[in-house]
């Protein structure tokens, strides 16, 4: 009845993962990730995904705009 502990977290995402039959575990700051890879396949630009993310260092923004699939779309017109 009170408020949800980090621990209590935890276990629900590892259970949810468990439920999906993911072959890995999962845990909670893959959620963050999720949230990094999202934002750049949407064409977020890098900056404002580096702030919405909380990162002082844009090399640890740069992993999800590495694999987004759009990132050289609109570079060249014809």
């Amino acid at each position: 009845g009170g408020p949800m502990t980090a621990d209590a977290a935890r276990k629900m995402i590892k259970k949810a993962g468990e439920g999906a039959q993911l072959q890995f575990p999962v845990h909670p700051h893959m959620l963050r990730h999720g949230c990094g890879y999202y934002l750049a396949a949407k064409g977020i630009d890098t900056r404002a995904i580096q702030d919405y993310l909380g990162h002082a260092n844009i090399h640890h923004t740069v992993r999800y705009t590495q694999l987004a699939p759009q990132r050289f779309e609109g570079f060249w017109e014809d």
